[in-house]
């Protein structure tokens, strides 16, 4: 699958399945939350584990309107001020939010597409890592080879190719299937960057 068909194919993705991409890459990218709130002595990553995992669960069930906008009223009380904070764990912590938010909102209105821009969103939050910690005294065209060649861009890019192919293949979002999405995308607590939980998170 070429950039051009997952494109394409992701721009085809409705209803559960566009949930599940969306919420499996905000999945990924929890770790990357915990490590920002953590840092700054939050103590909110157990609260937002739980909201995500409740994610999850909506898509079993049915007339989730009012849940999903409690859900959404949490997540904002929970997701950090890019503003407000002068480190760049902040943006990383956002994009997971960001992500989460997506899905949610999918689950109120599956009419509007919004596969493809959480996947671009999560590709930048890949690249702006990578530039900063690896990037920042080479000229464009080495960035560009850098970030080609990284094992953390082609890590995410062959999630979400997979993640893609299988929810294209799947008829019905089985308990067992999803289960299987969620801890392939929970990734034993990595995520898109790299960023590894411990054990007792």
């Amino acid at each position: 699958m070429n950039a051009n068909q997952f494109i394409k194919a992701l721009e085809q993705l409705r209803g559960w399945r566009e949930f599940v991409f969306i919420l499996a890459l905000a999945e990924r990218g929890f770790p990357n939350y915990v490590l920002f709130d953590d840092a700054i002595g939050a103590k909110h990553a157990a609260k937002m584990r739980l909201l995500l995992d409740q994610a999850w669960d909506m898509l079993q069930e049915k007339n989730v309107d009012a849940r999903v906008t409690q859900a959404l009223a949490r997540l904002e009380n929970l997701a950090p001020d890019p503003d407000a904070y002068d480190m760049y764990g902040v943006y990383p912590a956002d994009d997971f939010c960001k992500l989460l938010e997506q899905a949610l909102l999918n689950r109120l209105n599956s009419t509007k597409q919004r596969a493809l821009e959480a996947s671009q969103w999560v590709t930048a939050t890949v690249a702006q890592f990578i530039e900063m910690a690896e990037g920042e005294d080479l000229d464009e065209d080495a960035l560009v080879r850098l970030l080609d060649r990284h094992e953390l861009m082609k890590a995410d890019k062959l999630f979400q190719r997979d993640l893609l192919l299988s929810l294209k293949k799947q008829r019905v979002p089985t308990e067992t299937f999803v289960a299987s999405i969620k801890e392939e995308a929970a990734n034993g607590g990595v995520s898109n960057l790299g960023i590894a939980l411990d054990d007792d998170e």
